[in-house]
C-alpha cells in the first residue's frame, strides 16, 4: 500500500481521523521554492542547467501550461491526478519539476534538501518512501498520456554544517542521483487501498507503525 500502516490510513480516508498535524519544513520549502525559480530562468528560454551538463542530463526544463498545477503553485493541494476508474479513486501527486530529453520523454524531478557528513544516496531505509514517490509519480503522468523516461532525478541539496561559523546564510552542495523506477506495484497497491476502504473492520496496525505503537501505550496505561 502507499502507507505503510493500513490502520492509519483506514482511521484517516474513512473515517476521518487522522494523524496530529506536526510544524512544516520551512527551510526545505525555501530551498524547494528558490531551485524551482532557479530552473523556472533556464525554463523559459529552453535550456539546460548546469547541473544537467555536469551529470551528463541530455534534457531541458519542460514548458507546459499545467505545470503550475502540477507543482501547486497554486497552493490548492492537487498537483497532477487522475481518476482510477476500476476504484473510482482520485490518484494525485505534487511534483517538484518536470524535465524532458530529446526523446520527447518527461523527465520526473524531486528537489530534497538535507545536511549531512554521510554521502548522499538513495539506499538509507526511509529512502525507500523516496523512491515510491518517484514511482507514483510517474506512474500518474504516464496515465495521463505522457510518455515519461523510467528514470527520474533526485536533486539533493546539501548544507555544510562544517563551517566555522554561520555568518547568516548556509551553503549547499547540490547533488543529482538518477533512479529508475518501476511502477509495477501501484495498481495492485490501489486495488488493495479500494479492498481497505471497503471493509467494514478496522485493520491491524503496520509493525513499525509509532503512531499505533502509542495509541496502545497509552490504552494499557489507561487500563
Amino acid at each position: 500500500m502507499f502507507v505503510k500502516c493500513p490502520r492509519c490510513f483506514y482511521l484517516d480516508r474513512r473515517l476521518g481521523f487522522g494523524r496530529p498535524s506536526i510544524p512544516g519544513w520551512s527551510l526545505n520549502s525555501a530551498v524547494d521554492t528558490l531551485l524551482k525559480k532557479e530552473f523556472d530562468l533556464l525554463r523559459e528560454k529552453g535550456q539546460a542547467h548546469e547541473l544537467m551538463k555536469k551529470y551528463g542530463v541530455d534534457a531541458i526544463p519542460y514548458q507546459h501550461k499545467d505545470l503550475p498545477i502540477w507543482r501547486d503553485d497554486i497552493y490548492h493541494y492537487e498537483g497532477a491526478k487522475i481518476l482510477h476508474k476500476p476504484t473510482n479513486l482520485e490518484i494525485c501527486g505534487i511534483v517538484d519539476d518536470v524535465w524532458i530529453n530529446k526523446d520527447e520523454e518527461l523527465i520526473i524531478v524531486d528537489y530534497k534538501a538535507t545536511s549531512t557528513s554521510k554521502e548522499i544516496s538513495l539506499e538509507d531505509e526511509y529512502k525507500r518512501g523516496y523512491k515510491r514517490q518517484m514511482e507514483i509519480y510517474q506512474w500518474i503522468f504516464r496515465q495521463l498520456g505522457f510518455k515519461v523516461s523510467p528514470t527520474g532525478y533526485f536533486v539533493f541539496a546539501n548544507a555544510d554544517k562544517n563551517l566555522p561559523k554561520f555568518d547568516g546564510k548556509l551553503n549547499f552542495e547540490v547533488t543529482l542521483i538518477p533512479y529508475k523506477g518501476d511502477d509495477g506495484w501501484v495498481e495492485p497497491a490501489i486495488m488493495e487501498m479500494k479492498k481497505c476502504l471497503d471493509s467494514d473492520e478496522i485493520p491491524k496496525a503496520g509493525e513499525d507503525c509509532e503512531h499505533c505503537a502509542y495509541r496502545k501505550e497509552i490504552k494499557a496505561y489507561e487500563k
